[in-house]
């Protein structure tokens, strides 16, 4: 089947999406976004992909609050429209409130923040800026995210997001339809356009 959509290689129709899915082990639900009717032109490394994501979501030790913040924050800093569209129900869905999940987008300048939130913050701000977190940003994450799982996963859902962020913007993957885009009030960030 040819591929369809506004991205730079297009998307397979819902259709084979679904089939490629089942045939590449992937759940066919997941077939129902965007970003898998790319994906699944590939369905090898789609299926490690969604793997790598399964586990930092839903088999995960770091606190989803956390996590959420983190993909917020990258969505944001790397002007991911799809990522922050997508994680915002997410976001808000794990019991982030509205002013917590928008304040990403000026961290620093936000009281609302735990010692917690503000260390995975920097270092995901360290980790897109230098490509690694610092000794004493890596100091505050010891001591507010705690034992070593959840620190391999705060590292790895860091670079993951940050790569699903180059994915999503290299490829140029459209919002689902009828997705607002940068909710909830369409602010982007000011040098994306």
């Amino acid at each position: 089947m040819t591929p369809r959509g506004g991205s730079r290689i297009g998307q397979l129709g819902l259709e084979a999406a679904r089939r490629a899915a089942v045939d590449g082990g992937v759940p066919e639900g997941m077939a129902d976004l965007r970003v898998f009717q790319v994906l699944l032109q590939h369905p090898p490394l789609a299926r490690r992909l969604y793997d790598l994501l399964e586990q930092l979501l839903l088999r995960n030790s770091l606190d989803a609050r956390l996590r959420e913040l983190v993909i917020m924050r990258i969505a944001w800093r790397t002007g991911s429209v799809y990522e922050w569209t997508q994680h915002w129900p997410i976001a808000r869905g794990v019991g982030i409130d509205e002013p917590d999940v928008l304040a990403v987008r000026d961290w620093r300048a936000h009281t609302g923040f735990g010692p917690a939130d503000r260390a995975v913050l920097a270092a995901s701000d360290e980790v897109i800026d230098r490509g690694a977190i610092s000794s004493a940003t890596w100091a505050e994450c010891a001591s507010a995210v705690g034992d070593t799982e959840a620190l391999i996963e705060l590292v790895s859902a860091i670079g993951a997001w940050q790569m699903i962020s180059v994915v999503l913007r290299s490829l140029a993957i459209d919002l689902e339809d009828g997705a607002a885009p940068w909710p909830p009030d369409g602010t982007r960030p000011p040098d994306v356009t």
